[in-house]
């Protein structure tokens, strides 16, 4: 091969010798991508022999459902545009669920299939929800208007539960039947059935604050809710006052949150405080950790982590 010296006078014997190079290469890469070819070609031929696959003989023990979770949203959009974002766009989820009575229920990506609706974040320790979940899209535009851009100086920078946007009583009934299929099918544990703030809760505030999950729970039997005698028993018992910081911390871990325990209420562990108001408390959102919260957490714990 010919040397070509960056800084060499560019010469009519160099600009022959280029040529010749290049002519020699582009003919060497032919005959190569021809070999290839034949290589690839020879390498797909099927086999004379078809062979049967058994797949009822024998079972493995060592296996369980790959989707594990069911993680609700709000679209923060109008319908249409909804459809649009969900089926054009970057970004996509198993359902969507319009507003009104005389529309169905929208499966946007089959169940076996990968949607992209989750992004960063975890859960009961697995992070990249998408690979294990089943994502579901509801129309609703969030946060009013009118609030979308207010700074909340007043309550600590969070939204109050009177920004939020209502659902419809259709949109309830249709989440409730789907979702209780889904976790019937994929036999998904109650408190595995969360909001997109549960996972990530320092970049989400969706399905937000007007997201019924006392009712499903109470009237459908979906997801994880607390016993209001043990809310109460905790809230008299006076284990508040001596619990550090570190401790509380560590039972939002222990139910599932992503909060790493340390001595004090820092930004990202108050956002954790909001999304469990969000989803237990969401009457009285303040991203502080108060007497009522406190029991709210531990009555849970109790019913669904009590080894912890």
């Amino acid at each position: 091969m010919l040397n070509f010296r960056p800084n060499a006078p560019h010469t009519p014997a160099f600009y022959r010798a280029k040529a010749y190079c290049h002519g020699l290469n582009t003919a060497l890469g032919i005959i190569s991508l021809a070999a290839v070819s034949l290589t690839l070609s020879g390498c797909m031929s099927l086999p004379a022999t078809t062979y049967a696959i058994d797949s009822q003989s024998y079972q493995a023990q060592g296996k369980s459902q790959r989707i594990k979770y069911i993680v609700l949203h709000y679209t923060a959009e109008n319908e249409p545009e909804s459809l649009r974002i969900l089926t054009t766009a970057n970004v996509s989820a198993h359902y969507l669920i319009p507003i009104t009575d005389d529309k169905p229920i929208y499966q946007l990506v089959p169940d076996n299939q990968r949607a992209w609706h989750a992004g960063q974040g975890s859960f009961a320790g697995r992070s990249i929800l998408n690979d294990t979940s089943i994502g579901i899209e509801i129309v609703n535009e969030g946060i009013q208007q009118q609030f979308r851009k207010a700074k909340n100086t007043d309550n600590g920078g969070y939204h109050p539960a009177e920004h939020y946007v209502e659902f419809t009583d259709i949109q309830i009934k249709k989440i409730a039947q789907l979702v209780q299929d889904l976790a019937q099918k994929y036999e998904i544990e109650p408190t595995l059935i969360i909001g997109h703030s549960d996972m990530a809760p320092s970049r989400k505030i969706d399905p937000g604050a007007k997201f019924p999950w006392e009712r499903l729970y109470k009237e459908y039997g979906i997801g994880a809710w607390y016993e209001e005698a043990d809310k109460q028993q905790f809230m008299t018992e006076g284990s508040f006052q001596s619990a550090t910081v570190a401790d509380i911390q560590q039972m939002l871990s222990d139910y599932g949150y992503d909060i790493t325990p340390s001595d004090e209420w820092d930004r990202s562990s108050r956002n954790v405080v909001y999304a469990f108001q969000l989803h237990f408390r969401p009457q009285k959102l303040t991203g502080q950790m108060d007497l009522e919260t406190y029991a709210i957490l531990k009555a849970l714990n109790k019913k669904y982590h009590p080894s912890n």
